[in-house]
C-alpha cells in the first residue's frame, strides 16, 4: 500500500521565457505609426529621463556615456551612514525658510521621531532685533495702497471672484457620434403622445439591432416592458414614422414598404411588387411581373428602378463603425528607375536622454541608494525604449526593401501585375522569423505610385497551375469579377463555365474554388444574376 509523502525530483526542462525587454520589442514592431506616437507620448510623461528632441541645442547625454554609471552596485560604500547621519545632525539644529524646525532631514517629523526631541532656540536668532514687533502697529501701515489701486485701475483687472469661478470642463464641447437611438429618442421627446405609449416607444427602440430592425417580438417586449399589446401596436406605429424611413420593422419587406410610404407610393406599381411579387423582384423576373400586374413594361422598369434605390439597412447610417484615419507609415517614391522607401516619421517625437539626471548616478553627489537605483532603472528602460524603436524601424525597412524587390512591376503598372509573395519567403530573405515579417507589416499602411496600401495587400498565396503559378489569389477573384460583369445577362455564366475558361488559361481551379471566390466577393449566383425579358 504506497502512502502519500513529500518528494524532491530534479527534472531538466527547456522553457522560451521572454524578457521584459523583448516583450516591449515585439509590442512596440506590431504599432503603427499613430499608435506608437501615442506610446512615445506616454513613456515620457512616465519617465522623467525621457524627452523629447528640440530644434534648439540642450544638454544631452548618450547610452554609451551613461553605460559605466548603469553597471549594478556590488559593494556598498559604509561611507553612505556617516554621510547620513552627518547630514541628520546638521539638519536636527537649523530652521528652514518657512521658520518650521526640521528633524532628521524631515520638515514634517513623524510623532515617533518627535516624541524624545527637545529644540532649544538658537541663541544668534534669538537677539536678532530683526525678528522682534513693536507692541502696537497700525494694520494701515502694511497695506500697500499703491498697488492696491494700481490693479483696480487697470482695464483688464478682474477680481478674485471671477478668477475663482470654476470653467466648464473642454471635454464638454466635443462633440460624440449620435447612435440611432439617441437619434430616434430625440424626435420622440417631440411627439404627442401618451406617457405610457412613450415608454414603450422606448422599450421598441432599445430592441432595435444596428440595421434598425426589430429584434424581439413584440409580445417579448410587451412582457418586460410590462406594456399592454395595445400599447406595444401604437407604438410600433410611432417608431415607423420616425426619421430614417424603414426603422422599426420586423423583416425586408415591410422596411421596403415603409420607405415606399413615406414618399406617398402606397398602392402603386413598387408597392405591389414589394408586397405581393418580392420573390419574382429577387429573380428578376420582370416580364412576369407585368404580366401578373398588366402593367407595361415600362412602369414595371421605373418601379424596379425605384426599389433598388430603397435602403435595406436604414440604421446602419448611425450604428456603423466611423472613419478610420489611415496615415501611412512609409512612402515608396519613385527616383528614375528605382525606388526609395522613407519612413514616416512626422509628428513621430523623437527621443534623447535627460542629461540632468546624471548627476544623481555619481555618489560623490550625495545621493542615496534609493535615488541612485531609481535614475538608473529609469535610464534603463529608456535606453531599451529606444533600442527597441530603432530596431523597429530598421526590421520595417528591410521587409519594404524585400516587397520592393518583389513588387517592383506593380508599382510601375498597377494591380494587374501583382505577384504572388508568401511572408515565409520574405522572412527567410531578411533573416528574420515569419512571425516578425507578420508584425511588422499589421496595420501599417504604404505611400505606393498606385495608391495607399496596406502592407499585408501585397502578401497572396499563388493559384495552382502552369500559368497560376505566378497569378495570386487576389488577381484570380478580380478575373471572376470581370467575367462576371462582361456576361450576358440574359444567359449568366455558371461556376463550371467561369472554372473551365480559367482553366483554358492555364490556372487549375476547382469549381467550388470559384464559388467560394464569388460569395466572398458577395456576387449572386447564376439563377439570381438571370434576367428574363
Amino acid at each position: 500500500m504506497s502512502l502519500l509523502s513529500p518528494r524532491l525530483q530534479l527534472k531538466v526542462a527547456q522553457k522560451q521565457i521572454l524578457t521584459p525587454g523583448l516583450v516591449q520589442m515585439v509590442t512596440v514592431l506590431q504599432l503603427n505609426r499613430l499608435e506608437l506616437k501615442e506610446m512615445i507620448t506616454q513613456e515620457i510623461v512616465k519617465n522623467p529621463v525621457l524627452e523629447e528632441s528640440a530644434d534648439e541645442p540642450a544638454e544631452e547625454v548618450t547610452p554609451e556615456e551613461l553605460l559605466p554609471l548603469l553597471e549594478a552596485e556590488h559593494i556598498l560604500d559604509p561611507a553612505d551612514k556617516q554621510l547620513l547621519e552627518a547630514a541628520v545632525l546638521s539638519d536636527a539644529n537649523s530652521l528652514d525658510g518657512a521658520g518650521e524646525v526640521a528633524i532628521n532631514g524631515n520638515l514634517f517629523p513623524d510623532a515617533e521621531e518627535t516624541a524624545g526631541a527637545v529644540v532649544e532656540p538658537d541663541a544668534t536668532l534669538a537677539n536678532d532685533p530683526a525678528l522682534d514687533t513693536p507692541a502696537t502697529t497700525d494694520p494701515f501701515d502694511e497695506i500697500d495702497f499703491g498697488s492696491f489701486f494700481d490693479d483696480y485701475l487697470d482695464p483688464g483687472y478682474k477680481s478674485p471672484a471671477s478668477e475663482s469661478v470654476e470653467k466648464p470642463s473642454f471635454e464638454t464641447f466635443l462633440s460624440a457620434p449620435v447612435t440611432l437611438g439617441d437619434y430616434l429618442r430625440s424626435q420622440l421627446s417631440v411627439s404627442l403622445i401618451s406617457d405610457e405609449i412613450r415608454n414603450a416607444a422606448e422599450s421598441i427602440i432599445g430592441n432595435l439591432d444596428d440595421d434598425g430592425y426589430i429584434s424581439a417580438s413584440l409580445q417579448e417586449i410587451a412582457d418586460v416592458g410590462e406594456h399592454t399589446p395595445e400599447q406595444v401596436e401604437q407604438a410600433l406605429t410611432v417608431v415607423q414614422g420616425l426619421d430614417p424611413a424603414g426603422v422599426g420593422a420586423r423583416n425586408l419587406r415591410e422596411c421596403l414598404l415603409l420607405q415606399i410610404e413615406s414618399v406617398n407610393g402606397k398602392g402603386g406599381v413598387a408597392w405591389q411588387i414589394v408586397s405581393n411579387h418580392l420573390r419574382l423582384l429577387e429573380t428578376r423576373q420582370y416580364k412576369e411581373i407585368a404580366r401578373v400586374l398588366a402593367r407595361p413594361m415600362e412602369h414595371v422598369e421605373v418601379a424596379v428602378n425605384m426599389i433598388q434605390h430603397l435602403n435595406p439597412r436604414p440604421g446602419l447610417r448611425y450604428s456603423g463603425a466611423g472613419a478610420r484615419v489611415v496615415e501611412p507609415d512609409v512612402f515608396f517614391i519613385k527616383d528614375g528607375d528605382d525606388y526609395i522607401i522613407q519612413m514616416n516619421d512626422e509628428d513621430v517625437p523623437q527621443l534623447r536622454l535627460n542629461a540632468q539626471y546624471r548627476k544623481m548616478l555619481d555618489r560623490d553627489n550625495g545621493a542615496t541608494k534609493e535615488v541612485r537605483d531609481y535614475v538608473r532603472e529609469r535610464y534603463t528602460s529608456a535606453i531599451q525604449l529606444m533600442k527597441n524603436i530603432e530596431q523597429r524601424k530598421q526590421t520595417i525597412m528591410k521587409v519594404c526593401q524585400a516587397i520592393v524587390r518583389r513588387q517592383t512591376e506593380f508599382l510601375s503598372l498597377g494591380l494587374d501585375a501583382l505577384k504572388p509573395m508568401m511572408i515565409k519567403e520574405v522572412a527567410e530573405e531578411v533573416g528574420v522569423h515569419p512571425s516578425t515579417v507578420s508584425r511588422a507589416v499589421a496595420s501599417k499602411y504604404v505611400h505606393t505610385p498606385q495608391g495607399v496600401f496596406e502592407l499585408r495587400y501585397f502578401f497572396s498565396e499563388a493559384v495552382q497551375g502552369p500559368s497560376g503559378s505566378a497569378t495570386p489569389l487576389l488577381l484570380l477573384k478580380r478575373m471572376v469579377k470581370k467575367m462576371i460583369e462582361e456576361e450576358d445577362r440574359s444567359k449568366p455564366l455558371t461556376d463550371e463555365q467561369i472554372t473551365a475558361l480559367l482553366q483554358n488559361q492555364g490556372i487549375n481551379v476547382t469549381r467550388r474554388t470559384v464559388a467560394k471566390y464569388r460569395e466572398d466577393m458577395k456576387i449572386p449566383s447564376t439563377h439570381q444574376r438571370r434576367i428574363r425579358n
